[in-house]
């Protein structure tokens, strides 16, 4: 309970960051760093924050395979997990602080040198993020070669990481009223740049609290299908994806689902800011996804049971749809819009669990296929698709709040036809159709199902067994004389 519990808490601190970057740092661009009274400075500011956000994390996100092969590849007395969860959550709430500063009033006085320290930061707490949480979620393969002890510390994780990624929607917009009247002197729920920076201070401890205790509790397993890894090159990272299809089929799919679900996240606290006039009650979306979250992943392993993964996927966004139709139809109805949230929302951390588990069990897959293991090379794809989504939604919200006019102090009824016709276009429309094609390909093309992961473990079990054997038996010199229970006498001249 012990491990399940610190894995959890690591979780909740690495998510609780990872939303607040991905979600809330454009809202924090757009709404409090850039809002003088030059307009065509601040859209221009904030354009150039989108571009390098997104060309930053793209490039980025195309090193992680080999990141996951540094992590595979290291050797310590801790393991070879544990040192990047440490170090890279540090860096990375540190990272945190930073960009959700404006450098000492560097973004008026030199425009220029706030984006080029930006960019430096930005990278780097990128990177050292990725290395995070390349290992934090490739060390659930290393817990356990059992779908069922996996699925049980795939929940543990996915219930901290729900609540820490739902329980920034609850306390951000107190917490940043809050920071903003003790260290700005703000009343009226006003919200100021140094209210953002208290909460962001927040969310870097968290996270590094979290990394420190799982470091603490969690310990690799070690068996004869662990010990059979022959390390990869960096040059052959690549190869070792490409030659698992089933990984491939799995990421595709999950690519489509995570960018329409981030996109419309994002553009969540845009919708009740500048559609609905009621900024205040986006707190009631994290209450609700919060609350529904943790039923929804205490039900992932009976469901995973009953109906199996690939159900739980398609049925899953099924519901999402119910959820999308509902929003069309809410207007400015603030019921309807909470329904449809809880049902956009519902599915989303059993899709997530039910592909985590199958491109954990693509391990043994892959493992089978090729004869080498890379736990944190398979398990670095998921990551770097989240990251992927999460860039590309970034791009879209920075695009779309300038087409819109959703940006500074605008109100609702500044938002023209067109604003809010293209604001639906990318909120609703788009995801809505990715949707549909990423349920369709994870039912004809993901074929790694829990029953055939038991009949892959059997197989590789068979297989090394028999090299271990035929290992033993080449180390035997046959040359040597030896003595096997009857002592060899050498005769009296």
């Amino acid at each position: 309970m012990k491990k399940y519990i610190s894995y959890a808490v690591g979780a909740f601190g690495h998510d609780a960051l990872y939303n607040t970057l991905s979600i809330y740092f454009m809202m924090f661009v757009t709404s409090q760093l850039f809002v003088s009274a030059d307009k065509a400075h601040n859209a221009m500011m904030v354009g150039a924050i989108t571009t390098l956000v997104v060309v930053i994390r793209v490039g980025e996100i195309m090193f992680d395979p080999l990141i996951g092969g540094m992590v595979d590849n290291t050797q310590t007395r801790w393991g070879k997990f544990k040192p990047w969860i440490l170090i890279g959550s540090l860096v990375s709430s540190i990272g945190l602080v930073l960009i959700f500063s404006d450098y000492f009033g560097l973004t008026y006085n030199q425009p220029t040198l706030y984006l080029v320290l930006f960019s430096i930061t930005f990278l780097i707490m990128d990177i050292f993020y990725s290395f995070s949480d390349i290992a934090f979620w490739s060390m659930l393969p290393a817990l356990s070669i059992k779908s069922t002890e996996r699925t049980k510390f795939g929940t543990a994780a996915r219930f901290g990481s729900t609540l820490g990624a739902q329980g920034v929607i609850i306390i951000i917009t107190p917490a940043i009223i809050l920071f903003s009247k003790i260290f700005s002197g703000a009343k009226n729920g006003a919200q100021t740049q140094q209210g953002w920076l208290g909460y962001a201070v927040i969310v870097g401890l968290l996270c590094f609290g979290g990394a420190i205790l799982t470091v603490m509790h969690t310990n690799e397993q070690h068996n004869l299908i662990r010990s059979n890894v022959q390390h990869t090159k960096f040059t052959d990272v690549f190869k070792v994806i490409a030659k698992n299809d089933q990984l491939l089929w799995i990421a595709l799919s999950y690519f489509l689902f995570a960018f329409s679900y981030v996109v419309t996240n994002s553009l969540l606290m845009y919708y009740f800011r500048y559609r609905l006039g009621n900024a205040a009650a986006y707190t009631w979306v994290g209450v609700i996804t919060c609350i529904i979250g943790v039923i929804s992943v205490a039900l992932f392993p009976t469901l995973e049971i009953l109906v199996k993964r690939k159900a739980i996927y398609v049925g899953g966004i099924f519901v999402m749809l119910i959820g999308y139709v509902i929003f069309l139809l809410a207007g400015s109805n603030l019921l309807l819009v909470l329904l449809a949230v809880a049902f956009l929302f519902a599915p989303y951390p059993p899709i997530f669990l039910a592909t985590l588990m199958a491109i954990t069990d693509s391990v043994e897959y892959g493992q089978l296929r090729s004869g080498t293991r890379n736990e944190s090379v398979t398990l670095s794809v998921r990551p770097l698709i989240d990251k992927l989504a999460g860039a590309a939604s970034n791009g879209v919200v920075g695009i779309v709040a300038v087409v819109a006019g959703m940006t500074g102090n605008a109100k609702p009824s500044e938002i023209t036809a067109a604003g809010v016709h293209q604001f639906n276009m990318y909120m609703f429309y788009i995801p809505m159709a990715l949707l549909v094609i990423s349920a369709i390909l994870f039912f004809w093309k993901v074929t790694l199902s829990e029953d055939k992961h038991e009949v892959v473990l059997k197989e590789l079990q068979t297989k090394l067994s028999v090299k271990e054997k035929d290992q033993k038996f080449d180390d035997i010199d046959l040359d040597e004389p030896s003595l096997t229970g009857t002592e060899m006498v050498t005769p009296k001249s």
